[in-house]
């Protein structure tokens, strides 16, 4: 990966994240999955491989795809809304999600779905070029990539571009630090509610990702929002959907979004319906009944739940339509027109909205 050239801040960091065995394998440390890895093995994630003494990434500077979305997309709310921000991802991934919508890539075990070189200053280049307030880690877990995400994290922040990753939170506390401390913003995948869930529909467990939340909004600076797609007659029961915001807002607080978008099949879960508007309308009234203040839909068209209210006098502050926004009543630190009161998030001077646009880069050889 580095050859005989300096490691990279975070490569080095990587050479902490395994361990070697009493029977000779190295067992990766970077998430709960644990891999033990004999040499030339891979990971479960499908991009972490053992090479002699050590295990390498091995998609470092390598993207699957870029393009220029508005932030909303990711999505964040409350994080410079209107903005843009590029995005990008590598390949593989550590859960196994059967309802997983980017498949292609978060599953794939083939690199050459990462043709484009993706130089860590050249991305950071590229966002300011394009007008970019951020750049976003997504369409596959950026966790499993935490070392290359580390190093254009530290090109972004030098050239005043936030940090946004789109992730399930799968994760262990010692590259947990590095990595969020890394982010000025996460939309994490809170995937459901039960460990029956995460285990028969993920292939992974509950706990760590509830440990990453807890770990991501009281510990870091990085700014939280979350997201459950909601499946039916799966992770959306009155109770299971009335217990995950009851969770969020007595361990995280009322005033982190939460988002509930809608599920269409795809992958290994084609025997299921899509999500029908009304259930993503009804987990949106039990958060706000459990006390939550910003509670979203997605991938489906409803006025309210793409609005953000003031959580003191109800004004509309943020009228959205898609990811078009319609009315901003918001000042530059973030509070309300009407009666002052502090809008949590993160905000900035209002330039605009960058709308429903989706616009693919081809950067091959970039």
């Amino acid at each position: 990966m580095a050859g005989k050239t300096a490691l990279t801040r975070g490569q080095q960091a990587g050479q902490a994240w395994f361990h070697a065995l009493p029977d000779g394998r190295l067992q990766c440390d970077l998430c709960p999955r644990d891999c033990k890895l004999r040499d030339g093995q891979h990971g479960a994630c499908l991009i972490r491989e053992r090479h002699g003494d050590a295990i390498m990434l091995t998609s470092w500077g390598r993207s699957s795809g870029f393009c220029v979305d508005p932030i909303e997309k990711k999505p964040l709310n409350h994080f410079h809304p209107g903005s843009s921000v590029l995005s990008f991802g590598t390949a593989g991934c550590n859960l196994a999600c059967k309802f997983c919508q980017n498949w292609d890539i978060s599953h794939s075990r083939e690199l050459d779905a990462m043709q484009a070189s993706a130089m860590p200053e050249r991305l950071a280049q590229l966002a300011a070029e394009l007008g970019c307030r951020s750049v976003a880690f997504t369409y596959n877990d950026p966790v499993i990539f935490a070392e290359y995400a580390l190093d254009v994290a530290d090109a972004c922040h030098a050239q005043g571009i936030f940090t946004v990753a789109v992730t399930a939170g799968y994760i262990k506390p010692a590259p947990r630090q590095l990595f969020y401390a890394a982010m000025d913003a996460a939309n994490i995948d809170l995937k459901g509610f039960t460990e029956d869930f995460y285990r028969q529909y993920c292939g992974a467990k509950l706990a760590p990702v509830l440990d990453t939340l807890l770990y991501v909004q009281h510990e870091t600076d990085c700014w939280l929002e979350i997201t459950t797609l909601l499946i039916p007659d799966t992770n959306d029961s009155d109770a299971e959907i009335a217990a995950l915001c009851r969770w969020v807002h007595a361990e995280l607080g009322d005033a982190v979004p939460l988002h509930f978008t809608a599920f269409h099949p795809d992958y290994k879960l084609t025997d299921r319906h899509a999500t029908p508007a009304a259930t993503l309308n009804r987990a949106r009234q039990l958060g706000l009944d459990a006390g939550l203040r910003h509670v979203y839909t997605g991938n489906v068209h409803t006025a309210e739940g793409g609005t953000t209210f003031c959580p003191a006098c109800h004004a509309v502050l943020i009228e959205r339509d898609g990811y078009r926004i319609l009315r901003y009543r918001l000042n530059e630190t973030g509070t309300c027109l009407d009666c002052g009161q502090p809008l949590a998030g993160r905000f900035g001077r209002y330039q605009g909205s960058f709308g429903n646009r989706r616009i693919p880069l081809h950067l091959l050889g970039a």
